[in-house]
């Protein structure tokens, strides 16, 4: 049984910092990539980051470049997400995705999917 289970949101000052994690089971999480999204009240799901299976290749979405940093520990089966410089703007609910054949950006692409954990910037 495939599951994705993330963690590590909560409630944070604008300028703060948190970390997600994404614990994987029941597929081969080392053989695929995986990524980030995002989605705020009454706004569409957006992409934040994806990393390849062995983190040699990393995308960003433009609204979280310079300030996110996503990482991957295979042995662990555990994919994070560090959060730097948080803004209002990011306030939503973070979901993990995996993905079998390559790294990608839009969440069409993706197999599997986690629950979601959410995050509040506060000013």
């Amino acid at each position: 049984q495939v599951q994705l289970a993330e963690s590590g949101g909560g409630l944070v000052q604008a300028g703060g910092s948190l970390r997600l994690f994404c614990i994987a089971s029941g597929f081969d999480f080392s053989n695929y990539a995986m990524g980030w999204f995002r989605q705020a009240p009454g706004k569409e799901r957006e992409f934040v980051a994806s990393t390849s299976w062995n983190g040699g290749n990393i995308y960003y979405g433009d609204s979280v470049k310079g300030r996110f940093t996503i990482s991957r520990d295979n042995a662990k089966n555990t994919l994070y997400l560090q959060m730097n410089r948080l803004k209002r703007e990011d306030t939503a609910i973070y979901y993990c995705a995996a993905q079998s054949w390559g790294i990608a950006t839009r969440d069409t692409e993706y197999d599997y999917w986690g629950q979601g954990t959410q995050v509040t910037v506060s000013s």
